[in-house]
């Protein structure tokens, strides 16, 4: 395990990201970094983050607009700079840039929040459908931005999936194709696993435990809530209220990214890939995964913290359960 800072060593460009267009970043000490691959709960720790800065479960503005993906070439990255530079509350950055492609600032907060692959690949198959495509493009066109059209792809689901998990997205990957692979990405982050300030976090751990969870993230965020708020707080980061308020809290709504802003949030559940992937499907993955890292790795990308019970002396806060307190040092002065 190494025991020296992250390095930016490769940049991720692909239709609409580029990680280059975190070069002109200015850092904040209180910035919180929302790291993760797609399809992993990346609007839920948005919202749960925003709702913890704010502490009133009505967001002063759409999700999209308080957290944008800072790595998203659609929005020119003036725009995307001039945006959080104008935030006065305690700013959340969201990326989907792996951490050798990402800027690391000691100060700052990095949360990663993991999903088993299996899931994110379906999440992503039903994802594609709702996305606008055509109209996401043409806003690249509007930037003088050289667009080349989207790889084809298999329309049988195993064929899809036994793609995605043999060609790579990029020459130093192994996977991912036409994304980006989600072992090398949580990778980048694993090997610094020792630093303080770079916390993991899973999907399957949010659904479970979603109360004790938050109770985590403020720990780690040194935020505290009252009590007689938080129940609601705990009940807008649910996965149904964010989906009857899809309007304020799916991505990319300013963009219109979506055919319908309500279906981003599709199902929400796990498990799903074992309805819908073959058996061939299934022993791929298995030989697959077994060459991307440790049994503890794999089980933690798989399962989350809280089943397999990883909590080893590199965790540096503890798994708070449900009914116990967040704690840390309040920041009311700076949060809102």
């Amino acid at each position: 395990m190494t025991e020296q800072f992250p390095q930016r060593t490769r940049r991720y460009e692909n239709l609409f990201m580029d990680s280059a267009r975190w070069d002109g970043f200015e850092p904040r000490p209180d910035d919180i970094f929302i790291c993760t691959p797609y399809k992993s709960g990346t609007t839920w720790m948005q919202m749960i983050c925003a709702l913890l800065i704010f502490r009133t479960p009505k967001l002063p503005q759409p999700l999209a607009e308080i957290s944008p993906w800072f790595d998203m070439r659609v929005t020119p990255v003036e725009e995307t700079l001039r945006r959080y530079a104008k935030q006065t509350h305690r700013r959340i950055l969201k990326t989907h840039t792996a951490l050798d492609g990402l800027p690391y600032f000691p100060q700052a907060t990095y949360l990663y929040c993991a999903r088993d692959p299996r899931e994110i690949f379906i999440s992503m198959w039903h994802h594609a459908k709702n996305q606008r495509i055509p109209h996401l493009i043409s806003l690249l066109v509007e930037q003088g931005i050289e667009v080349a059209p989207p790889p084809p792809m298999p329309e049988d689901i195993d064929e899809r999936f036994q793609l995605w998990l043999t060609k790579p997205a990029f020459p130093w990957e192994q996977d991912g194709f036409p994304f980006w692979s989600v072992f090398s990405h949580a990778t980048t982050f694993w090997q610094f696993r020792t630093l303080g300030n770079i916390h993991f976090l899973h999907y399957a751990d949010l659904m479970s435990d979603l109360d004790g969870q938050m109770r985590r993230i403020a720990s780690i965020l040194g935020i505290t809530v009252d009590e007689d708020v938080w129940p609601q707080l705990v009940a807008a980061a649910t996965f149904s209220s964010m989906k009857q308020n899809a309007d304020m809290t799916a991505p990319d709504t300013d963009l219109n990214a979506w055919q319908n802003n309500a279906a981003f949030f599709h199902r929400g559940g796990h498990g799903q890939w074992r309805d819908l992937l073959s058996d061939a499907s299934v022993r791929l993955y298995e030989t697959v995964k077994h060459g991307k890292g440790t049994a503890e790795f794999i089980d933690y990308l798989e399962r989350g913290l809280l089943a397999t019970g990883i909590a080893p002396p590199w965790h540096n806060r503890p798994l708070f359960p449900s009914g116990c307190s967040g704690g840390g040092t309040s920041r009311r002065g700076r949060a809102a």
